[in-house]
């Protein structure tokens, strides 16, 4: 199974969390819909930066306890080596999500007349 390493940061890069989870879509949508119980509205971690997947739970797990002890430094330039600009790529995994999961139901049939 799938296991993936992440870090997570909010809109002004003031706050970064590295996290470790299986479903990164799921964990990604309880840190958009997680109440402000804990942060103000421009401190919610809303956009995934960096994210590492795994083969094996081990893998991850080591990697997950030393990304989390790196500096803030360290961080922003692991982030800095993949994605300059710090684009949430929560989007790009969205999209792809959709593509493995949505079925296909919206075929062109075309008759064997019309190719010759």
């Amino acid at each position: 199974m799938k296991k993936f390493v992440y870090i997570v940061t909010d809109r002004n890069r003031t706050s970064m969390h590295v996290g470790m989870s299986s479903d990164l879509i799921k964990t990604l949508d309880f840190y958009k819909q997680m109440p402000n119980l804990f942060f103000d509205h421009g401190k919610q971690l809303t956009r995934l930066v960096y994210f590492e997947e795994f083969k094996t739970e081990i893998q991850a797990l080591s990697r997950f306890k030393l990304v989390s002890r790196f500096t803030r430094m360290q961080k922003e330039r692991l982030v800095r080596s993949c994605n300059p600009d710090w684009i949430d790529l929560t989007i790009g995994l969205d999209f792809e999500h959709v593509l493995i999961h949505r079925n296909i139901t919206q075929q062109v049939k075309l008759p064997f007349s019309s190719l010759s």
